[in-house]
C-alpha cells in the first residue's frame, strides 16, 4: 500500500547522491551506523508527467551484533520540508557478520505531486525539483538503534525534451542551412511539458562517423523554440544539446543528416 511521507520543516542541505560519513543529525544508542547510502545508482531521480517513477536507496550499515532491519525511510525537499515520495519497502542482504546493504524503494508518482500540497497557500508543485535528503532508522540485533536525519542529498529533476530539424534538406554547398528546435520540461502541475524559456542550448555538428562538436549557442525564446543558421560546408548531422540546470535534466535531441551538394 503505498504510503504518502508527510511533510518536515526544511533543512539546509547541499551535497552529492554518495554520502560515505555518518550523518550530521542523528540520534539513537550504541555502534550502529549508516556508513555509505547511494540513491538512484548515484545519478538525479529524473520525474515526468505520466510514469511512476520508482528508484532504489542503497545503505550500508555496520554494527558489531549485526544489523537487523531498517525502517522508515523517507525522502524530503531540502527548501521546502516537502516530499510527495512513497517509501515501498527495504531488503537487506548480510555481507558480513556486522555489515550488511540494504536498499530501500521509493516510488513518486507524477499524478499525485500537484494534489500533495494543494491545501497549503502558494503550492507550487514544480517547487518539488531541487535538492533532497533521505532519512532512515537503522536497527541491529542488540537493539541498538540510529534514527538519521541526512545520510544522503540527492536531486529530483524535471524530465525534459529537445528536437532538431536542420533545413533545407538537401543544401547546396556554401548555401545556408537553418536550424529549429524546441526545449520543453515537465509540468507537474498540469502534468504537460511547455517550453522552457531563456535557457542558453548548444547547436552541434558531426560529419559520417565523426563526433559532435559545438558550433554554436542560442537561447530559447518565451515558448523554448531555438532557432539559428549556419553555412554548409559539408554532408553530416545537426543536434541540439542542453546541459540541464539544478531543477531539470540534461538532454540532447537527436540528429538530423542533412546531405551537402
Amino acid at each position: 500500500m503505498r504510503r504518502g511521507i508527510a511533510a518536515l520543516a526544511a533543512v539546509a542541505a547541499v551535497g552529492a547522491a554518495v554520502v560515505t560519513a555518518p550523518a550530521a543529525h542523528a540520534e539513537g544508542r550504541g555502534d550502529i551506523r549508516v556508513v555509505k547510502t547511494v540513491v538512484n545508482g548515484g545519478g538525479s531521480v529524473i520525474v515526468g508527467v505520466t510514469n511512476v517513477k520508482r528508484f532504489p536507496i542503497v545503505m550500508t550499515i555496520k554494527d558489531n551484533s549485526g544489523v537487523r532491519d531498517v525502517t522508515d525511510v523517507s525522502a524530503f525537499n531540502t527548501s521546502n520540508g516537502y516530499g510527495p515520495v512513497s517509501y515501498l519497502g527495504t531488503s537487506c542482504k548480510k555481507s558480513s557478520s556486522t555489515t550488511s546493504v540494504c536498499t530501500a524503494t521509493m516510488e513518486i508518482d507524477p499524478s499525485w505531486i500537484d494534489s500533495y500540497g494543494s491545501g497549503n497557500e502558494g503550492w507550487d508543485a514544480n517547487a518539488v525539483a531541487g535538492t533532497w535528503q533521505v532519512n532512515a532508522t537503522v536497527r541491529a540485533n542488540d537493539k541498538d538503534y540510529w534514527i538519521s536525519d541526512r545520510i544522503a542529498t540527492f536531486k529530483m529533476k524535471r524530465a525534459a525534451t529537445l528536437t532538431t530539424d536542420a533545413a533545407p534538406e538537401p543544401v547546396k554547398k556554401g548555401g545556408t542551412l537553418t536550424v529549429t528546435g524546441k526545449l520543453s520540461r515537465a509540468n507537474w502541475t498540469d502534468r504537460k511539458y511547455h517550453g522552457y524559456t531563456k535557457q542558453v542550448v548548444k547547436l552541434q555538428y558531426k560529419t559520417p562517423g565523426g563526433s559532435y562538436h559545438t558550433v554554436k549557442t542560442a537561447t530559447t525564446d518565451s515558448a523554448g523554440r531555438l532557432k539559428t543558421t549556419v553555412k554548409a560546408s559539408a554532408s553530416g548531422s545537426w543536434r541540439w544539446a542542453f546541459l540541464g540546470t539544478t531543477t531539470t535534466m540534461k538532454v540532447v535531441s537527436t540528429g538530423d543528416a542533412v546531405t551537402v551538394k
